[in-house]
């Protein structure tokens, strides 16, 4: 289906873009090309993430009907896809807690260890991997309770580090992590899809890289929980210092023939839109897929480039898109109030703070997974009249972002992105269309 005009619907077509971004990561498209033949044993499914649903959904479907299919994977609660809420499939799939793991995650994590046992050589195990499988799969090391773990998942969540940073500690403070469920699989022939919500698409990275050798070390992590001053047990720093808690490494034999996918990334979701903007005769130009560091510094960058392209055509000649993609941060300083919002909505309203009303730049930003943050909305979109809308409102826009509040004045003027879930995940999608 073509874009809308952007000339006359800018917004529309923004929102057209992410539509077609989302689309090319959704797991019934590109599967396919990644599956091997069935065994001679038996084909076990485990897995996690916010894309799992549909991964386990595209997996059933392409898998021959005929032979058996039995396993467990885990996913975000209200992300079943709706082909297989009620119908009892082949493969079992449980929602558990994101971004904040909770009881039900901890006890699948078990179930899915203990379905491990007694695998051979003949058996095959397809591990469905994506984004949010580390807080979905939560498995604390031995010294550690589950109220550590969402208590130092908080921590990390508000600290600003980066997704590496953050995977990094939860792989060390995991029994499943860090290639530890590959370990259990061993000596089964284990094939890893990946959906990447990652930037550098670092399988050892997405989920905290379950099945996948991991090579940060117990002295990484724990630089990392100092450096952001995140609180451990006193057992848990000593296995850390120790090395007690070290994770599978590169060349280990428990990862002999095993294969890892990467079934859909960032970037290619980047390619589809801006073909899609080719296709409706404007020009798009992929900034990146791998940008870290905060929303707000982001923005900046972004629009420094928009509002070059306005006024004088360079780096790039208007009409165009400017698209990135990639995992910022939000920063909230120890004992900081914050109100509601995510690394979209912010670096929206720090995009907008920035151009001042800028004429002819609309922008749209949003997490492919249907969430920013912790809210009902995927994230947002800005026009010219966004802030002159707000304070209309009775908003104070730099007050609110100051506040991490960007929700707030997205909700008054309107602007706020719902999708709700859509079954993949390939990280922060922001689209700056200069016009």
């Amino acid at each position: 289906m073509p874009l809308p005009d952007p000339h006359t619907a800018p917004t529309a077509f923004l929102r057209g873009l992410f539509d077609v971004a989302v689309a090319r990561a959704q797991p019934r498209d590109v599967m396919a090309a990644f599956l091997p033949p069935p065994p001679k044993g038996r084909t076990l499914v485990i897995g996690a993430g916010k894309a799992s649903g549909a991964m386990v959904e595209a997996l059933d479907a392409l898998w021959p009907q005929d032979l058996p299919l039995a396993g467990l994977v885990a996913t975000r609660y209200g992300y079943v896809p709706p082909a297989l809420r009620g119908r009892p499939g082949r493969i079992e799939l449980v929602e558990t807690a994101h971004p904040v793991p909770d009881a039900a995650g901890e006890a699948t994590a078990q179930r899915m260890l203990a379905l491990t046992h007694g695998l051979t050589a003949d058996d095959l195990v397809i591990c469905l991997i994506s984004g949010g499988g580390s807080a979905l799969l939560p498995l604390p090391a031995d010294g550690l309770t589950l109220a550590d773990k969402q208590r130092i998942n908080r921590e990390l969540l508000l600290s600003g580090a980066t997704i590496g940073e953050m995977n990094c500690v939860r792989k060390h403070l995991s029994a499943i992590k860090g290639g530890r469920l590959a370990a259990a699989c061993a000596p089964a022939q284990v094939l890893t899809l990946l959906i990447s919500d990652v930037p550098g698409d670092d399988p050892a990275t997405i989920a905290s890289g379950p099945t996948v050798p991991d090579p940060s070390t117990c002295a990484d992590a724990l630089a990392i929980i100092d450096r952001y001053g995140i609180g451990i047990p006193d057992a848990i720093r000593a296995g850390l210092r120790s090395g007690a808690l070290e994770t599978p490494k590169p060349g280990d034999a428990v990862f002999n023939g095993n294969r890892v996918e990467l079934i859909a990334t960032p970037r290619q979701m980047l390619q589809a839109a801006a073909e899609a903007c080719a296709q409706a005769g404007i020009a798009a130009h992929v900034l990146a897929d791998d940008m870290e560091g905060e929303s707000r510094d982001i923005a900046l960058a972004h629009a420094a480039i928009a509002r070059s392209a306005a006024r004088h055509d360079t780096p790039f000649a208007k009409p165009c898109v400017i698209l990135s993609g990639g995992e910022t941060t939000v920063s909230v300083r120890p004992g900081q109030d914050h109100g509601r919002g995510g690394r979209g909505t912010e670096f929206l309203l720090a995009l907008a703070l920035a151009l001042d009303g800028a004429q002819g730049i609309y922008a749209l930003a949003g997490d492919t997974d249907g969430i920013d943050g912790s809210e009902d909305n995927a994230g947002a979109w800005i026009t010219p009249d966004t802030l002159e809308r707000a304070r209309a409102a009775g908003c104070k826009p730099r007050a609110l972002l100051d506040g991490h509040d960007a929700y707030t004045v997205f909700q008054q003027t309107g602007d706020l992105l719902v999708t709700g879930p859509t079954y993949t995940n390939v990280n922060d999608f922001r689209a700056v269309l200069v016009i």
